[in-house]
């Protein structure tokens, strides 16, 4: 029994049973795609309103986050179609539905965002030798509106239990803290005049931004090499699955995933005995595929071989 424990232990928290998380309701799909619509809407009404105000104020700052926002605003419109469209499923051409599509709409948000963070630098880089003066009283106001406008946002999607949700919301509370940032920097500059603040808080906006730029960018390359994503513990599945009765060895093994939830794995499995029944068959793969989907892996293609049987075209790939 031990075996079937392997992946609980790494956190991962997926449900052991027949269906293996294949199952999704319809209900809970309604309300993702609601959420991210309301979500949306939110954001991109206020990221306009930030444009105008950091043109207003002549806050870097709040064009700065105008700019986080506008990647943000993209990524839930993306995140929102796609949730509606991945619910079509798999098609004769597209045999495993549309899930990539979340990581085209990642590395294009990404792409908006890298531009606009350049862009934001340049004008905020020379103020630091050169500050303007800002309007603090106004920063203030826009500030508490971004704290309430992304809050709103937040909790629209409090309660979601989708990637696309958990994700949305974790952006939309990095929004929420941005905007404290601005909130304390403005009260700062209003009683103290110290206008090189807003350059200041600026460039820190912005280089977090291309630092979580850089860490998605880094993460979707992963995915479209084909790596085995980090939640998987392939040395301890290889072992696990080496030890299950009846495998006498495994190779040709391949693990990989659509958009960073949704795994796939592919593996040739070498019987200990030529002379097995078919229920004995049935038995043993189904042992194989439960260990498997504990792991997290959604989609499974599992090849039985005898032994002496020649694997023509087949991979010895090194873990580690």
């Amino acid at each position: 029994m031990m075996q079937g424990l392997l992946c609980y232990d790494t956190g991962m928290g997926h449900h052991h049973g027949g269906h293996h998380g294949h199952h999704h309701s319809d209900t809970g799909s309604q309300g993702a795609t609601s959420g991210l619509g309301s979500a949306f809407l939110l954001n991109v009404a206020f990221t306009l309103l930030e444009f105008w105000g950091g043109w207003w104020t002549h806050s870097t700052a709040i064009l700065s986050d105008a700019i986080h926002d506008l990647g943000d605003s993209f990524a839930l419109a993306l995140t929102w179609y796609f949730e509606k469209l991945s619910h079509k499923g798999r098609t004769a051409r597209f045999t495993y539905g549309y899930r990539r599509l979340s990581v085209l709409a990642a590395l294009i948000s990404s792409g908006i965002l890298l531009g606009g963070s350049l862009w934001v630098l340049l004008e905020a880089i020379p103020r630091l030798w050169n500050p303007e003066a800002v309007k603090a009283e106004g920063m203030i106001v826009f500030a508490l509106v971004g704290i309430l406008a992304n809050g709103l946002a937040f909790w629209r999607l409090h309660g979601g239990l989708g990637p696309a949700e958990r994700a949305a919301r974790l952006h939309l509370l990095e929004d929420v803290m941005g905007w404290v940032a601005v909130l304390v920097g403005s009260v700062v500059i209003a009683f103290t005049g110290w206008h090189w603040l807003d350059p200041v808080l600026s460039i820190g906006i912005t280089a977090y931004i291309l630092w979580n730029v850089f860490l998605n960018i880094k993460s979707f390359g992963a995915i479209l090499l084909q790596g085995v994503p980090d939640s998987i513990p392939q040395e301890a599945l290889m072992r696990t699955l080496r030890e299950v009765e009846g495998v006498e060895d495994l190779h040709d093994v391949h693990i990989w995933t659509l958009d960073s939830q949704n795994h796939v794995m592919s593996l040739h499995v070498l019987l200990a005995q030529a002379h097995m029944s078919a229920e004995a068959l049935q038995d043993l793969k189904s042992r194989l595929k439960a260990l498997i989907h504990d792991c997290g892996i959604q989609h499974v293609t599992l090849e039985l071989e005898y032994p002496g049987e020649v694997c023509a075209g087949c991979e010895s790939i090194p873990l580690g």
